[in-house]
């Protein structure tokens, strides 16, 4: 079991994979998520076990085999340049991933109940939104939200935040069941920045205790392959230095019955969302939309 909620890049590698959290490691019952770094030609088998798994690629793109689906995901070059195609691949099955060129691909998962089938999730059908206005706005590809894709447990989605704004503000927590209000998941942020001019980027995310849970109290100092774990409290903002706009990547499972994405506002800060729409989104977004169905 971890012993902190801040895992600097490299800190929660393990095998074949350049992060791997498991409902294991992180202490927790639910969300799971593997970075795999696959060379030109590279190829990769995993038994997906209790939980059903998102393969979407970070950069480059591959084939997933499982059963007697294949799937060809076409990727991108990197998270800043465009949406990607994603292949849901069910609990109880094996999977094999292979890169003709090479790659990054994220393995988002989590502990499920029923047996979904395989199926391939084109870019052109990812929602793109824009969230909040000013220093606030953010971009969010909805890959695999609820209400977007049907998995059985896993929600997940990406979010951009371009230089100098605030996202995941204002702050809010899903660490409590109160239907219809709030839903109760653990989450995982997975950051990535990009360069200006070969400088590296960074940003800081912030977690603070909701009394509910552990308590969890979290200011870090996040790059390049950092990740957060987030099992409960209000969590916001995710601040991106001025000049590096910043790439998240939010994995959420829970044991409610119901694949739903509710929260809470901290009532400190939730009086932001009425200036929303006196001030214009930021001119830098959308960074890209979906591509046009073919």
């Amino acid at each position: 079991m971890t012993t902190t909620h801040h895992l600097p890049a490299g800190t929660a590698a393990a095998d074949v994979y350049a992060v791997d959290v498991a409902p294991e490691s992180a202490g927790w019952g639910h969300s799971s998520l593997r970075v795999l770094e696959l060379p030109a030609g590279g190829w990769h088998a995993f038994d997906t076990g209790d939980s059903e798994w998102i393969v979407l690629p970070l950069s480059g793109g591959c084939t997933v085999a499982v059963g007697g689906d294949t799937f060809r995901l076409a990727g991108r070059e990197s998270v800043f340049s465009g949406v990607s195609d994603f292949a849901y691949v069910p609990r109880d099955a094996q999977v094999s991933i292979a890169s003709r060129d090479g790659g990054r691909f994220a393995l988002t998962g989590a502990r499920c109940t029923r047996r979904l089938p395989a199926r391939y999730g084109p870019a052109s059908s990812v929602p793109v939104e824009l969230r909040g206005t000013g220093s606030c706005s953010r971009q969010v590809n909805n890959f695999g939200a609820a209400g977007v894709f049907e998995c059985d447990k896993l929600i997940a989605v990406e979010v951009i935040t371009p230089g100098g704004n605030w996202s995941s503000f204002p702050p809010h927590k899903h660490d409590e069941h109160r239907p219809g209000e709030e839903s109760e998941l653990e989450e995982i942020y997975y950051f990535e920045f990009a360069p200006h001019e070969g400088t590296p980027g960074l940003g800081y995310q912030r977690v603070s205790p909701s009394g509910h849970g552990a308590n969890t109290d979290v200011l870090a100092e996040v790059r390049d392959g950092d990740v957060v774990l987030i099992p409960d409290g209000w969590h916001g903002p995710s601040m991106a230095v001025p000049g590096h706009d910043m790439y998240y990547l939010n994995v959420m499972a829970g044991p409610g019955t119901d694949r739903a994405w509710l929260i809470c506002d901290h009532p400190d800060h939730a009086w932001i969302r009425d200036t929303w729409p006196e001030r214009p989104v930021d001119p830098r977004l959308p960074l890209y939309t979906a591509p046009e169905r073919s």
